[in-house]
């Protein structure tokens, strides 16, 4: 009995080891599964404000990859006017040239001071063969994600219209951006080179985007109200074969990115009684799909966005986008001689650009005939 006493009593000893060893654990594993909850609620926040993120920032970006038909419910009306085009004034008194060395990311150097004629020569005298060897490059995959869309539609909201708004006999590009908008900034580069193979300009401005939007080096259709809310409307641009019509919204470009309401947009334009810019604001709200800046219409070709992401390549402080450290006279020398990924992916914005006025035209422009554009329109879904 007391042998077999024995045995029990060490079989009781040896399962509440057993037990104490299982209870001593305990807290590791309920630690651990406490640890992998939490991981996968983390990615999972990351990935929805990622994705809130970039619906925000990137209103300008999308990956569709062909021309879309009309949304539904756009309004596309038949307009032919006669009407005279705004021509701004050379400068601004209350927003003066600053001529102050400045430091990157907080910097207005030589804002709203006008192109001299070799910086103009850049837009105005660009070599065809530049355009050409970039539309290639869109059509080998060269750029890759930098180039949207890399089949067929440079844009995912790319909207094909059933007409252009003709103004005096052409028909007319439309462009709504922002000064403090450094898809804005990025973007008119690529579009003064698409519209100077349709026409000249006689005057440009060097700009920034906001210091809250990167202080990125720009150009401007005309001096910027950069101190105050305004509309700048206007240019100092002409062509046989189109118009171009330039609303550009203003606030205090020593804020972040901010854009007035459209309403207040649409006032301010309507205030002017000029036909032409109250048509094409009428037509952008119309069309019903504004989702950020740029906002642009080549012709027949809706583009609410962006066609090229050229902020630069190479290393920059805190991520932040390489172009925000290059002066305007970098920016120049890497347009006037591309060599670089960066100057070829400016024509190939333009390129697009090109296409799509192009096609809305029926090609009758010269630079039409350029071999790349055609075989672009067709690449692209235009035709």
């Amino acid at each position: 009995m007391k042998a077999g006493q024995s045995e029990n009593s060490d079989e009781k000893i040896e399962n509440k080891q057993n037990k104490v060893d299982y209870n001593k654990y305990l807290p590791y594993l309920s630690s651990l599964i406490l640890l992998i909850i939490i991981i996968l609620v983390y990615f999972s926040l990351s990935s929805q404000l990622n994705q809130l993120s970039n619906k925000i920032s990137g209103l300008h970006l999308s990956t569709n990859t062909s021309v879309s038909a009309q949304p539904k419910g756009i309004s596309d009306p038949n307009i032919n006017i006669t009407s005279k085009l705004i021509r701004p004034n050379t400068s601004i008194p209350e927003d003066p040239i600053i001529k102050a060395n400045q430091s990157f990311g907080s910097r207005l150097t030589n804002i709203n001071q006008p192109f001299n004629s070799s910086e103009l020569a850049i837009f105005n005298n660009a070599n065809d063969s530049y355009f050409e060897t970039a539309g290639e490059m869109i059509l080998n995959g060269s750029f890759g994600s930098s180039i949207f869309g890399s089949a067929i539609g440079s844009n995912p909201e790319v909207v094909k219209l059933n007409h252009s708004i003709v103004v005096n006999g052409k028909p007319s590009v439309i462009y709504l951006g922002s000064i403090t908008c450094i898809f804005c900034g990025e973007n008119r580069w690529a579009m003064a080179l698409a519209l100077g193979r349709f026409g000249n300009f006689s005057n440009l401005f060097k700009g920034y985007s906001s210091f809250g939007d990167h202080d990125l080096p720009t150009l401007y259709w005309a001096p910027a109200h950069y101190n105050q809310s305004a509309e700048d409307l206007g240019n100092f641009y002409n062509s046989n074969y189109i118009n171009f019509l330039s609303i550009e919204d203003t606030l205090p470009i020593t804020g972040g990115f901010e854009l007035n309401p459209m309403s207040t947009i649409q006032s301010r334009i309507n205030a002017t009684g000029n036909k032409a810019y109250i048509n094409a604001m009428g037509l952008i709200l119309d069309l019903g799909n504004f989702e950020g800046t740029p906002y642009t219409i080549w012709g027949k070709y809706n583009t609410p966005g962006v066609d090229d992401a050229d902020f630069g390549f190479g290393s920059a402080p805190n991520n932040d986008p390489p172009m925000e450290f290059m002066t305007h006279n970098e920016v120049f020398d890497n347009i006037s001689r591309p060599t670089n990924e960066f100057g070829w992916l400016e024509y190939g914005g333009a390129d697009l650009y090109i296409a799509m006025t192009c096609e809305s035209l029926n090609n009758k422009a010269p630079i039409c005939s350029l071999p790349v554009i055609p075989k672009l329109e067709s690449y692209e879904g235009y035709n």
